[in-house]
């Protein structure tokens, strides 16, 4: 168990990390957002366009690349989307055989048939380099790329959550100690 625990403490560390750099591009996309707002209006009243649709598309490239890598990170500290009534009211241990099975059957799967269906639609776009249609548009390869690596980072994320859950199960971890990885 020791073993495997430390594969997810490398798993979590991993998430972590890209979890705290995605959250600066939180501060860039509102750079650039408001740029392209003053570029537009200064643009105007000094006859020479200040904005682009370049500034547009990477909002937003860089909206999907904060969902895309915040969804392991939120994962990994238990911020994700949850019903809470039967699961607030539960023990450590039956909690942490549900967290297993959803992430067995739900989250794992999910993540699979994601990569799976878009594949083919992102090895297309690579082998045309694809572009944007819009004037000053960015090359849509990149963005589509990172389908792949955040449902591959949420699929690594899901298998240290079991880890954690089944190290609850067999009295190794502390459900406080799993829970309190911030």
């Amino acid at each position: 168990m020791e073993k495997l625990l430390k594969i997810s403490r490398i798993i979590d560390a991993l998430n972590e990390i890209i979890g705290r750099i995605t959250s600066w591009l939180v501060l860039v996309m509102v750079i650039i957002g408001g740029w392209n707002v003053i570029g537009r209006y200064l643009g105007r009243l000094i006859g020479s366009n200040l904005s682009s649709n370049a500034y547009i598309e990477a909002q937003w490239y860089i909206f999907s690349l904060i969902f895309f890598f915040a969804a392991a990170y939120a994962l990994k500290h238990n911020e994700h989307v949850r019903v809470d009534v039967f699961y607030s009211k539960w023990n450590p241990r039956r909690k942490a055989f549900i967290e297993i099975f959803g992430a067995i059957f739900f989250l794992i799967p999910f993540c699979i048939l994601v990569i799976f269906y878009s594949w083919e639609t992102i090895v297309n776009s690579w082998s045309i380099w694809e572009n944007s249609p819009d004037p000053d548009g960015l090359p849509r390869y990149p963005i589509k790329t990172t389908i792949i690596i955040s449902f591959a980072l949420l699929i690594l994320q899901g298998i240290s959550q079991i880890i954690k859950n089944l190290a609850i199960i067999k009295g190794y971890l502390n459900p406080q100690e799993e829970s309190g990885n911030d």
